[in-house]
């Protein structure tokens, strides 16, 4: 035999995911889609004078409502949480008679103009209405047109978001880890704390960005049932819309304050969805 020093064969590391091919037909209305989205904001950029954009930004009416927006959405994502997230839990563990037709009245403010949203809420607690009539009378409570008011009408148009990504959430993790839980002899609360909790944790990060953009953006509804206040009602795109009036680079440039905190936000929060998992 040679001398020769044995040398094992390398064999490639073939990868265990293979890329999937986008097919062809689709690149075009995709490419649609994406001008659709991208292009009329970066029609805002075109309309705006760089030079003035510092003091449009900067100006006591784009900041007051910069301000409102950001508390009031705040809020109202807090009291969607408070509020939505035992309403997601009910749905979809508990069983009784009319669950569709409760399902269908949470996701109906997803299908509502935002300005039928508004009136409902006049007309349920205005001065005339039966909550709000017995509001007046006996707590001297007066809800429309007021900061309150603006934090009703957002969480009603974006709880719904909540609601429903922490329910797909918990029907997409199923009910074995709780039936364990309840063989064991854990009941309902102490089941609840240990294990449906933990699983509406994932979910909750993407449904709160949900909840509080869409609180953020919310104009129909407020106009409606609060107002345009300035100070006290007139959040950001409500100044948007009483700027465009009179003042077209204000609005411009307030549309595009706008526009940056939905994009910090949505960064922020949610680093992972924007990169994509690949």
């Amino acid at each position: 035999m040679t001398g020769r020093p044995f040398r094992p064969v390398r064999r490639r590391k073939q990868s265990s995911e293979r890329v999937v091919g986008v097919p062809a037909p689709l690149w075009l209305p995709a490419s649609c889609a994406l001008g659709l989205i991208v292009l009329p904001v970066l029609g805002l950029f075109a309309r705006v004078d760089p030079a003035g954009l510092p003091a449009l930004l900067t100006s006591p009416a784009a900041l007051s409502a910069l301000e409102l927006s950001l508390r009031t959405a705040v809020t109202a994502t807090l009291l969607s949480v408070l509020l939505g997230a035992p309403l997601a839990v009910v749905l979809a563990r508990a069983r009784f008679p009319g669950t569709r037709l409760v399902r269908g009245a949470v996701l109906l403010p997803l299908v509502l103009p935002p300005v039928v949203g508004g009136l409902a809420l006049l007309y349920l607690l205005g001065r005339t209405g039966p909550v709000g009539s017995l509001l007046d009378e006996r707590f001297g409570l007066t809800i429309p047109y007021t900061t309150t008011a603006v934090v009703l009408a957002q969480t009603f148009v974006a709880m719904p978001f909540l609601v429903m990504g922490l329910e797909g959430a918990l029907r997409a993790a199923g009910t074995e880890y709780e039936r364990i839980a309840a063989t064991l002899g854990a009941g309902p609360w102490l089941t609840f704390r240990r294990v449906t909790l933990p699983m509406l944790l994932p979910a909750l990060g993407s449904s709160l960005v949900l909840t509080f953009a869409r609180a953020l953006g919310e104009f129909g509804a407020t106009i409606t049932f609060a107002g345009s206040l300035r100070g006290t009602t007139r959040t950001l795109p409500l100044a948007v819309y009483t700027e465009a009036q009179a003042d077209v680079d204000a609005a411009v440039a307030m549309s595009l304050l706008l526009v940056g905190v939905a994009l910090l936000v949505i960064l922020v929060a949610r680093p992972g969805g924007v990169q994509g998992r690949g």
